[in-house]
């Protein structure tokens, strides 16, 4: 089931991810990198970014993606997870970000969602709804 959810973001290639600031403001911002390793869904970021500061302080996040034809929707919580090995997963499925990325900066981050929620809806069908 997950891995439904996981091909929908691939064919999509972009999707939205919203987080909350400190101060209750929301924000959305375009990602690409989705990555399903040992059956958890994984996102990339960098430490550096604001939103990884975001989440770091709220980590309940929520995901978009539109294929033309239907939407998904994905509430959840990210986790961070340290490991070399998720990073280097991360990064081989998405060699471009070597430039910018390593497996062993302080840097790179991926997080994985847990306790999730995906949606997917369209005008002309149910929601189909799948947790993970």
């Amino acid at each position: 089931m997950m891995q439904e959810v996981y091909e929908f973001l691939k064919k999509c290639s972009t999707y939205y991810l919203a987080t909350v600031e400190e101060n209750g403001q929301p924000r959305v911002r375009p990602f690409g990198t989705i990555d399903l390793f040992e059956n958890k869904l994984y996102i990339q970021t960098g430490k550096s970014k604001e939103v990884s500061k975001q989440i770091a302080a709220n980590p309940k996040v929520e995901l978009c993606a539109f294929d033309g034809k239907k939407w998904l929707r994905v509430a959840g919580t990210l986790v961070r997870d340290e490991r070399v090995e998720a990073k280097e997963h991360m990064l081989d499925n998405y060699p471009s970000l070597k430039k910018m990325y390593s497996p062993t900066d302080d840097n790179t981050e991926v997080l994985y969602l847990k306790d999730a929620t995906a949606t997917f809806s369209s005008f002309t069908e149910a929601p189909k709804e799948i947790k993970f």
